[in-house]
């Protein structure tokens, strides 16, 4: 393999790593906000901060849904200058086009719907609803 392919390769992957720490970032600051919110709960015992609690939940879904997209796309161009992909598109020498990659697991509905943002944020917002259904409706 060149040096020029492997320089490409490299700068492929910082971007990989970039888009894959910004994820992290954005589930951090998802736990953050929440339990916030949820502190705002305890001292004022107000049921209607827990329902917020859902919004920030679901702006952060979608923004993770988006950097987890294109983490896919740029893991699409890696395997193809890398040689690796079952049908390789020809890329050249330094070239960073992720907009090659637009269907399937490279949608932002499938993408939007994977495993690994789908499990944290529905579970956090049906954690959100059922906490708010426990305290309208049955603590008294």
């Amino acid at each position: 393999m060149s040096d020029e392919k492997i320089k490409h390769l490299e700068f492929i992957q910082n971007i990989i790593t970039r888009m894959n720490t910004n994820s992290f970032q954005i589930k951090e600051w998802t736990i953050a906000l929440i339990s916030a919110i949820l502190a705002l709960y305890a001292s004022t015992k107000n049921n209607c901060f827990i329902l917020l609690g859902i919004f920030p939940a679901l702006i952060f879904w979608f923004l993770d849904a988006y950097y987890l997209m294109q983490e896919r796309k740029f893991r699409g161009l890696y395997n193809d200058v890398a040689g690796i992909s079952e049908k390789p598109k020809e890329i050249k020498p330094f070239e960073m086009r992720p907009d090659l990659y637009k269907n399937g697991k490279y949608s932002y509905w499938s993408v939007l719907r994977s495993e690994t943002i789908e499990n944290l944020y529905l579970t956090l917002i049906l954690i959100l609803i059922a906490l708010y259904i426990y305290l309208a409706y049955f603590q008294k």
